[in-house]
């Protein structure tokens, strides 16, 4: 059974093209279990990757070529298991869109911080999306934007690396626990 997670951000250009390599980078002993994508909420489609957001990829070992922005459509967050969005306003939009993503949408930090406290023991049978309404009945709700990704596209490169080291570090339990749940 594959799970299919969608990353979306304002343009395609940075953040959810970075979280896309860095998380196919993460799943790639996966095997097909784990489909990634992302889109833009105001995304023009055809364009190439921001050139600074593709450096940032090289530097960390992930090829960055033959991306492609797209723009978000309801058939991909329809298809999607997991729409995870670089900031709140991001995910408000995907629910508006599509109402049905409402249990399935996050923003790439929460996920990941709500992955981290997820025991993939106590997972083992249980649907993925009930273990996490568990944990996230629990958790205290974080001050502002702290679970927003500041777009670095007007940024430096250390805002671009600083932006996909955020990323990366949300990635790595939120990739672990869809590895480890065998749910869609």
């Amino acid at each position: 059974m594959s799970t299919t997670i969608l990353f979306v951000c304002h343009a395609n250009l940075c953040r959810s093209p970075m979280a896309e390599r860095l998380a196919r980078q993460l799943a790639a002993s996966q095997k097909g279990r784990i489909a990634i994508g992302s889109a833009g909420t105001h995304a023009h489609d055809g364009l190439e990757m921001h050139p600074g957001a593709a450096e940032v990829l090289r530097d960390c070992g992930v090829d960055p070529s033959g991306f492609r922005s797209r723009g978000l459509t309801l058939d991909l967050l329809d298809r999607a298991d997991l729409v995870l969005a670089a900031t709140r306003e991001q995910r408000s939009y995907c629910v508006s869109l599509a109402p049905s993503t409402l249990g399935r949408a996050f923003t790439i930090t929460q996920f990941g911080r709500l992955a981290a406290a997820i025991d993939t023991e106590r997972l083992r049978g249980r649907d993925l999306f009930e273990a996490v309404a568990e944990v996230r009945a629990g958790f205290q709700p974080t001050p502002g934007d702290e679970d927003d990704l500041a777009d670095p596209v007007l940024g430096t490169l250390a805002d671009m690396a600083s932006c996909a080291k955020r990323i990366q570090a949300a990635l790595e339990p939120a990739i672990g626990l869809i590895a480890g749940s065998g749910s869609s």
